[in-house]
């Protein structure tokens, strides 16, 4: 992965990052590394134990943002969130997000939140 590709990348994260938090979550854990793969954000509402795919393109050229995040995608992250619940005794509900975003020209975000964006049906 290029230099570029990974500095955008980033900048993702770290736009979604703000979002989620003016939505009124708390930040467990960015870059949650398992053995079986990594969740970009974790976080918490008062009910729920969010895993936030983040994925931040230049340009909907090659699909959107969010379409990127298919099947495999999404069997990593679940595989991940579980490990994750396993070393941490939580007793929220888990909820799989996908947050995606585009810079705007202007050195801006455009975010697209999926809340729920997939589940464990079908896994």
């Amino acid at each position: 992965m290029t230099q570029d590709r990974l500095s955008l990348g980033a900048w993702g994260e770290d736009q979604a990052v703000l979002y989620l938090r003016r939505q009124g979550v708390k930040i467990v854990a960015r870059n949650f590394m398992t053995p079986v793969g990594e969740v970009d954000i974790i976080c918490r509402s008062k009910k729920e134990l969010i895993f936030v795919e983040v994925k931040t393109r230049r340009s909907n050229a090659y699909g959107t943002p969010a379409e990127a995040v298919g099947k495999r995608k999404q069997r990593q992250i679940i595989r991940a969130a579980q490990w994750y619940l396993a070393q941490n005794k939580i007793s929220l509900q888990p909820r799989f997000d996908v947050v995606a975003v585009m810079p705007d020209g202007e050195g801006r975000a455009r975010i697209e939140h999926l809340p729920a964006a997939f589940d464990l049906s079908g896994f």
